[in-house]
């Protein structure tokens, strides 16, 4: 048995287990950490800024709104029931002093002392330095960029439709993706399934005044895939009406107006911006604890912290953050940075961790990949396993029937099952909520035309001034 251990166990107080974030390694390391220790064992905190965890392979339907927003998180309170966690956002992890600094949401900041310390603070979205990124761009790896992306796309048809064919009209019924990996495909595919379905029928727009434009650096989309695959995907969404750019970047943009390496230029109502991942700048910056070139964290196989040579001593790390051995491919490879690894990886961390306490053997993180899978839009999709493909509405199926295993609690299982269903029964609810992002809009301007913030749509003054009051008065009761 381990000789700080021992100590612990002879100072009769648990360990006390620090988890720096709490998406999919984090809450499933918790998750399990619960089922194995006894409360006498250890005391295990979360600390995230986020009071939920967001299940990712969702967001594209979110966005299509064929997943209701809140069903693709998981509450942390409600789900990790012995487990304490913390709502701010980590600075630093001085391992030295066993210490992680956290500024608290509330205000504030706190320092959280600890036996053993849990890296999974998952990474952020790769941004390049292309001017009007921050201003004109929405992200798709947050539940609120999924919800964002969908209510600009319904509100652009709504006003849209009360247009005059012009360059205002244009804009508003253009959208652009920049990225295609499966984050980037997979929401251009569900957003171009939504907008096709409902223009006509909904809001009299023919189908071929939408122009969606998905820009790729590579030379073809789904690097994931094999070639031949890759090419089946873009000649479906080509003859769907989208404009897929590959082998170019986008060099800016800059007032609605998006402008390509390849010297092309249109202007576009929505820009999402989907180019991959990067380290959490936390993690490179601002921790003692060992870091590859890239940021991330070193980590042997069994997912301690350290190199094969030497561990370091009471510090794990799993999923996105940490550069994972990959033990099936071999030689320096790392696990990819998806969620079917930083699951399992969660799994088999909270065993090791329980396996430490207890003075036993950890054992090393191995998985073999069970392939790609994604959801193309309503009703296709493409899965590949080695040689193994399927495709269109057979591949849609499974996708949908694997995640809704792979989400975490039966609630949330059942939740997203019944608005599967009832969508079959009742078809898409198209309704924008994009007013809740400015709430207080209606106390201070009561009796006033209401339009939201469109500074993605800049068409306020070809319709009315936003501030226009009129006659009658327009409320929401």
């Amino acid at each position: 048995m381990r000789m700080d251990t021992v100590n612990q166990a002879a100072a009769g107080r648990p360990r006390r287990i620090v988890i720096v974030g709490g998406g999919y390694a984090g809450f499933y390391t918790a998750r399990k950490l619960e089922k194995y220790l006894r409360r006498s064992e250890a005391v295990v905190t979360v600390v995230d800024p986020l009071p939920y965890m967001t299940y990712q392979p969702f967001l594209p339907e979110v966005v299509a709104g064929s997943v209701e927003a809140r069903h693709a998180v998981v509450s942390l309170r409600r789900h990790l029931r012995r487990t304490h966690v913390v709502s701010g956002a980590a600075t630093s992890i001085d391992h030295a002093n066993r210490t992680v600094r956290v500024h608290l949401i509330g205000g504030g900041e706190t320092a959280l002392e600890y036996d053993e310390v849990v890296v999974t603070t998952g990474s952020i979205t790769r941004t390049f330095p292309v001017p009007g990124i921050p201003d004109e761009a929405i992200g798709l790896k947050r539940i609120e960029e999924a919800v964002a992306i969908r209510d600009t796309m319904l509100t652009s048809l709504d006003i849209a439709a009360d247009l005059p064919s012009g360059p205002d009209r244009e804009r508003l019924l253009t959208v652009t993706v920049v990225g295609g990996g499966f984050a980037g495909v997979e929401g251009f595919g569900e957003l171009l399934g939504l907008a096709r379905a409902v223009a006509r029928r909904r809001y009299g727009i023919a189908r071929d005044e939408l122009r969606f434009h998905l820009v790729e650096a590579a030379d073809r989309i789904l690097p994931e895939v094999t070639p031949e695959v890759s090419a089946w995907v873009t000649r479906k969404l080509r003859a769907k009406g989208a404009h897929v750019h590959l082998g170019t970047t986008a060099t800016s943009i800059y007032d609605s107006v998006v402008e390509l390496a390849s010297g092309e230029s249109f202007e576009s109502g929505l820009v999402i911006w989907a180019t991959g991942i990067t380290a959490t700048p936390v993690i490179a910056n601002r921790t003692d604890l060992p870091t590859t070139a890239r940021g991330f964290i070193e980590v042997r196989s069994d997912l301690q912290v350290g190199t094969e040579a030497g561990p370091v001593a009471g510090a794990w790390a799993a999923g996105d953050a940490a550069a994972v051995p990959d033990l099936v491919v071999g030689g320096t490879a790392v696990a990819p940075p998806n969620a079917q690894h930083a699951v399992r990886q969660a799994k088999r961390l909270a065993k090791n961790i329980t396996a430490s306490l207890r003075g036993r053997r950890t054992r090393p993180y191995q998985h073999a990949d069970l392939g790609v899978i994604a959801t193309l839009g309503l009703g296709w999709g493409v899965f590949q396993s080695g040689p193994f493909l399927i495709k269109g509405f057979p591949a849609w199926l499974l996708h949908r029937a694997y995640h809704v295993m792979v989400i975490p609690t039966w609630e949330r299982k059942l939740r997203v099952l019944s608005v599967w269903l009832l969508a079959a029964l009742l078809g898409r609810d198209i309704v924008s909520l994009r007013s809740v992002q400015q709430p207080g809009y209606g106390f201070r301007h009561e009796g006033q035309v209401w339009f939201p913030d469109a500074r993605r749509q800049s068409v306020e003054a070809a319709v009315v001034e936003t501030t226009a009051p009129v006659e009658s008065g327009i409320h929401g009761d």
